[in-house]
Order: C-alpha cells, then structure tokens, then sequence
C-alpha cells in the first residue's frame, strides 16, 4: 500500500519515476516493514501468552499505536522541506520527498489497519491447515553389546 500511495503521491504532482522516487520506494518498504514486523511480534507474544488470535492482533495494535504514529509522524513532517524545495537541485529533493511523503501517509494509515488484519487471517488459514501432531514417545529396547542383534541370545 506504500507504493501506491507513493505513485499515487508522484502522479498528483505530476513528477517522473526517475531514481530518486525509485530510493525513496526502497527507504519505504524498509519502515514499512518496520512497523509491520513490529505489529506482528507482539501479535505473535501475546498469542502465546494465550489470547485469541483476534485478541492478540487487536492488543498488538493498540499497543504499537502511539510509537507507530510518533515515528511516523516525525518523519512524514521531517521530508516536507524536502516536498517544497525550491532552487538548484530541487527536483531531486522533490522527487524523493514526495515519494516519501506520501507513501508513509499511505503505509501509517493502511498499515495500522491492515496488518492487524492479515495478521488474523493468515494465522487463522495456517492454524486450519497445518495438521496438529503429537509426538508420542516410544520406548526402544536397549541391547546389549554382548547379544546377538537377530536372535538376542548371548554369544
């Protein structure tokens, strides 16, 4: 969702996928992945602490509500110089701005909503088809180094 809100955020300003939107692409599926990695960890502690799979996602999000939003925030509103520059070498400093800018608009907003949800959904698809195996211990008989292995007889 980064990277349509980030095209998205180019074509508005009418501006071209030269190789500066193309390195701000990359920085946003980097905190992108941030968040959602950080979304899911705690998902995945409170889950086997033993809450629901839906309870764990909800909590998990919650949790990381207010640090997603102030770090995000925080950079959103720390590219805008680079969305508004003006003079020599603007256009670089626009082209991967705007594309910061607006993919991490795109990436906080669905990000928040969305992870939590495919969070569910594919714990819920792999705990449906992931057989449950239990591991039965079986006691082998141990012979000694003195006895035949076939007949179990003493040499």
């Amino acid at each position: 969702m980064c990277l349509l809100s980030a095209i998205t955020g180019i074509w508005l300003r009418h501006m071209d996928n030269n190789i500066f939107t193309q390195i701000g692409l990359i920085v946003l599926v980097g905190l992108a992945s941030k968040n959602a990695i950080l979304i899911v960890e705690f998902a995945k502690q409170l889950e086997d602490a033993g809450k629901s799979i839906t309870d764990a996602a909800i909590e998990a999000a919650r949790l990381r509500l207010r640090p997603i939003l102030m770090t995000s925030f925080a950079f959103i509103l720390g590219v805008v110089p680079l969305v508004i520059a003006s003079g020599a070498g603007a256009e670089m400093r626009q082209g991967l701005g705007t594309t910061v800018f607006f993919g991490m608009l795109g990436v906080t907003f669905f990000g928040l909503f969305l992870t939590p949800v495919f969070y569910v959904v594919i714990r819920k698809l792999t705990a449906r088809t992931t057989p449950t195996t239990q591991t039965v211990a079986v006691a082998e008989p141990v012979l000694s180094p003195m006895l035949d292995p076939t007949t179990h007889e003493a040499h």
